[in-house]
């Protein structure tokens, strides 16, 4: 069965990237947006991050401009925006729809019942999150409500990283 690991995706700076770099890596993927009332997300995410990098965990941050139109910037707005608001260090990405007929291809794999049969259905708003293990496979997911400082989140991407490859 494919994985997260198969998918190209674009970083925000327009390179080219596929996710198999990031195996062996715990991934938190988050559909993110500038102007949405979770926007200060961003905070503890990066925290999350800082937190946790060293143990192997990495978040990626897709914009998308789904959901009332809260990610109506350019790549590079979202990317200043983000680093000077919130001080971002972790992975972003350059903007794609997580909804609709225009859905990036890792969002359909994310959301799709037969690719995801226990984490799919559609995203709800913006910072829904996808856990995914080391060897790219979803284990899990959170709802745009669930903050980065939530104990269950927190317990899920402890449990993710276990021990040190």
């Amino acid at each position: 069965m494919k994985t997260i690991l198969d998918f190209t995706v674009t970083a925000i700076d327009g390179t080219s990237l596929p996710l198999n770099h990031y195996k062996g890596k715990v991934l938190l993927i988050v559909n993110v947006a500038s102007k949405c009332g979770f926007t200060k997300q961003y905070a503890g995410l990066q925290k999350l991050y800082e937190t946790h990098r060293d143990r192997g965990l990495l978040i990626l941050g897709f914009p998308a401009n789904n959901f009332k139109e809260q990610e109506p910037g350019t790549d590079a707005d979202i990317q200043q925006f983000c680093s000077r608001t919130y001080g971002v260090t972790f992975p972003m990405f350059s903007k794609i729809s997580v909804a609709g007929d225009d859905m990036h291809p890792l969002y359909r794999f994310l959301t799709d019942p037969s690719t995801n049969p226990d984490h799919a259905g559609k995203i709800s708003w913006n910072f829904n999150k996808f856990l995914i293990g080391r060897d790219g496979r979803i284990l899990n997911r959170f709802g745009s409500r669930t903050e980065p400082e939530d104990p269950d989140l927190i317990q899920a991407v402890e449990a993710a990283l276990g021990s040190n490859p």
